[in-house]
């Protein structure tokens, strides 16, 4: 519950400052808008594969220049203690790559679908989403921050399902509007954090459809839950939806594959405790999230965002 309340005030801040912004906020918007306008102009121009390919280019380029990237080699150094340094620099300029290359697929979101002739999705496991929805109560699906993950929505939709994305909106309302649209692409329906989008959640699920959630940031309101076998704060929200709703929890991963190709995997329908302690059943279910996770990232370091500041510093 004290997730949804500040989540609900985060949503009422962010309604306030797009709803009334002061002239100065005004012009760094329409300024950040113009820049941001421009780029993904000049990416569409150029057609998927170039603006992918020069997306990645340029993150690899400047992004370890970039001080946040002291972030991700300490998270994949506490992650990773046995991994050597070489190594991981491999894995981080990796990253960079696949992070240049999504930005600028944004500009094509509609040219990469699922199921359809020259489909540059493949899905496995779908049957797991269509077994869960069967049971009449919704579901949850649930990924990271893994290949390009704005894709994940659009395989539910592509298979003939319902649902709706949960997001986090940038705080200019310009570029959250920009977006916003090529996310619809993928789902029609979509739900900001906060209490607007709580509402919109618990439509979804009383309509039998998917809410599609991310669950690999930090919550700073959130419970502590070990990752890579590390406290990190963790939001209970996908935990508390699924435990409060009965909606099962389908867990799914995106993979890069060569040429602006991905790979979708759906595993297995998480079980959902029930001792009948709510919160213990909240913190078990976040823990199973969390080696969800962590099991996909050490398969492919490199296919995972690590710019998150998962742990405190110690």
């Amino acid at each position: 519950m004290s997730d949804t309340i500040s989540a609900a005030r985060t949503g009422h801040a962010l309604k306030k400052i797009h709803a009334a912004p002061t002239l100065a906020m005004r012009a760094l918007y329409a300024v950040e808008y113009a820049l941001f306008w421009s780029v993904m102009t000049l990416f569409r121009a150029l057609g998927l594969k170039p603006a992918s390919d020069l997306g990645g280019w340029l993150a690899r380029k400047l992004g370890p220049m970039i001080p946040v990237t002291r972030r991700a080699r300490r998270a994949m150094a506490l992650a990773f203690p046995g991994m050597s340094e070489a190594e991981r620099e491999r894995h981080i300029l990796a990253m960079w790559d696949n992070l240049g290359r999504m930005f600028a697929e944004y500009a094509h979101l509609d040219k990469i679908w699922a199921v359809k002739p020259g489909a540059r999705i493949e899905i496995a496991g779908m049957e797991h989403a269509l077994a869960a929805i069967a049971k009449g109560r919704g579901g949850l699906f649930i990924s990271g921050h893994g290949g390009n993950w704005e894709v994940l929505a659009r395989c539910i939709a592509d298979v003939g399902l319902k649902g709706t994305l949960v997001y986090r909106p940038p705080n200019n309302p310009y570029v959250d509007a920009w977006i916003a649209k090529q996310r619809r692409i993928g789902l029609p329906t979509l739900a900001a954090k906060g209490g607007d989008g709580a509402r919109v959640i618990i439509k979804t699920l009383k309509e039998n459809a998917f809410i599609a959630m991310l669950v690999d940031q930090k919550a700073n309101d959130g419970i502590s839950v070990p990752l890579f076998g590390r406290p990190a704060m963790t939001s209970p929200a996908a935990p508390s939806l699924s435990i409060r709703h009965k909606a099962p929890i389908v867990p799914a991963w995106c993979e890069r594959l060569p040429d602006q190709r991905f790979r979708v995997t759906v595993y297995p329908e998480i079980q959902v405790p029930d001792t009948g302690d709510k919160g213990r059943d909240t913190y078990e279910l976040a823990l199973r999230l969390n080696q969800f996770l962590e099991a996909r990232i050490a398969e492919n370091p490199a296919n995972w965002l690590w710019l998150h500041s998962r742990w405190p510093k110690g």
